[in-house]
């Protein structure tokens, strides 16, 4: 019998805009061809692009129990997800390196 193997984690910030909104930022994966902007997944909205860098100034970390819903959606959809507090420091050198592949 053939199992599929498990995906890959994806690096996921879970972030809190000021008005209370939680946002997903993959700070990992390039949304635009020239790896700029990452993939980032809000309920409404849903998929979109982000500079995951610059909106660490304007959000706030959100908790654990704020982002749960969120965080159920995207597993739902099909993200197995390895949550972190912060950006890695090497993000955008890794997105810009996947895009060049």
């Amino acid at each position: 019998m053939h199992t599929d193997p498990k995906p890959t984690p994806t690096v996921c910030v879970f972030r809190k805009w000021r008005h209370g909104g939680i946002l997903a930022l993959f700070p990992l994966l390039p949304h635009d061809v020239n790896g700029i902007y990452c993939v980032s997944y809000e309920r409404i909205g849903q998929h979109g692009a982000a500079d995951a860098e610059g909106l660490i100034g304007i959000t706030d970390p959100a908790k654990p129990e704020e982002c749960a819903d969120l965080k159920a959606e995207l597993e739902r959809i099909g993200y197995s997800l390895d949550v972190r507090k912060q950006i890695p420091r090497n993000a955008a050198i890794q997105r810009r390196k996947a895009v060049l592949r």
